[in-house]
């Protein structure tokens, strides 16, 4: 069997099993060890039999038992960054790096501190900490399987980021220039596919309070821990914005806030400016 041959029979399922058929390129591309243009190069080859056996598989993983393509190749890319990626984190998503982008590109503090809560595997912390000159960053997270996988995410690409197992501020100690967070934001009644029901961890995905508690108990106690002038970002649900704009109203209603939309149009990142007049 072709690449050709093999990508358009496992296209063709894909659809009608109403699952990605880029997510079958990918993972053709990734267990041939080919680059994008060289899977097009060898697209008339013949596979060898122990590839196409691991492909098939890895195919038959994807359809069949809803399994994410990032946990069947166990790492995904994220702002260029190669991150390994298991049942213990969320899979970084795409509009996440949105709002890492704004961050690195709006960064006002030299020498910055910055502190990302629930950081899961990572992929926050370590593109700031390697796109900003200059900044120490902090990364929390409630769980110790999930700060593992982070740890080894900074190790592979070689940024130093102080890791530290805490329930939000709990185990925290400083203050900080910028507050990050994409914490659990789903509400609990609230519909989530196969795919992601089945496998990514359900304490990175809902929260209580129709899915904004980890809002309110951030901004509760975020006074404490940040600088005079500082900036607070959160990835936020789409539908929350005036559930979202109380919460801060009551928190920090002397301070400067937007809602930003993501490149889809969906409301997705909550910018707080302290002391920013």
């Amino acid at each position: 069997m072709t690449y050709k041959e093999l990508f358009i029979q496992s296209k063709k399922y894909a659809i009608q099993k109403n699952k990605e058929d880029s997510a079958i390129k990918l993972l053709i591309q990734e267990l041939s060890n080919f680059s994008r243009s060289e899977f097009y190069l060898n697209y008339d080859e013949i596979i060898n039999g122990e590839t196409l056996e691991k492909i098939e598989t890895a195919i038959d993983a994807y359809l069949n038992k809803d399994i994410p393509i990032q946990y069947i190749l166990g790492y995904t890319y994220f702002y260029g960054y190669k991150l390994i990626v298991n049942k213990n984190v969320l899979i970084p998503r795409r509009e996440t790096e949105e709002l890492v982008d704004w961050i690195i590109n709006n960064n006002p503090f030299s020498n910055a501190f910055i502190l990302d809560i629930g950081t899961g595997s990572g992929a926050i912390a370590i593109c700031l900490k390697s796109r900003i000159e200059n900044c120490s960053v902090t990364a929390v997270d409630i769980d110790e399987a999930a700060l593992e996988v982070a740890k080894l995410n900074a190790k592979i690409n070689n940024q130093q980021i102080n890791f530290i197992q805490s329930d939000i501020f709990s185990n925290v100690e400083g203050k900080f220039n910028i507050i990050v967070a994409n914490p659990p934001y789903i509400d609990e009644a609230e519909y989530v596919s196969d795919l992601v029901i089945k496998n990514e961890p359900h304490i990175a995905l809902f929260a209580k309070e129709e899915g904004l508690y980890f809002y309110n108990k951030i901004l509760k106690d975020a006074c404490r821990y940040i600088e005079q002038k500082s900036l607070i970002i959160f990835e936020i649900p789409e539908n929350k914005d005036k559930e979202l704009k109380k919460i801060v109203d009551r928190y920090f209603s002397n301070s400067l806030y937007e809602i930003k939309k993501d490149l889809q149009g969906k409301s997705r990142m909550l910018i707080i400016k302290n002391n920013w007049r």
